[in-house]
């Protein structure tokens, strides 16, 4: 089964985040902020998960915002891959 076949059966998780660090080679950090209620008080709390995604191209800049999809393990830490750049970062 080829990449193409199976990417269109498969449903694979998918999150946007900004990218906060393009220093290491085909790979970004990605900062996926979301809201939480806390567990006691219910207040609602911002929380951040940062996510190591796979970067071909070299393409992404810090400040870029990115949709990142869930792949194979690719390294100790990289389980997710750049699938599209949604906006450019200001500079």
């Amino acid at each position: 089964m080829s990449e193409v076949e199976r990417s269109s059966t498969v449903r694979r998780t998918q999150k946007v985040g900004r990218v906060v660090s393009d220093k290491m080679n085909k790979t970004v950090v990605v900062a996926v902020d979301y809201l939480k209620p806390h567990p006691l008080y219910r207040k609602i709390i911002r929380k951040t998960s940062k996510f190591h995604a796979h970067d071909e191209e070299n393409a992404c800049k810090v400040g870029d915002i990115v949709r990142i999809e869930e792949t194979r393990p690719l390294s100790r830490t990289k389980r997710w891959r750049v699938v599209e750049i949604l906006q450019r970062g200001e500079e």
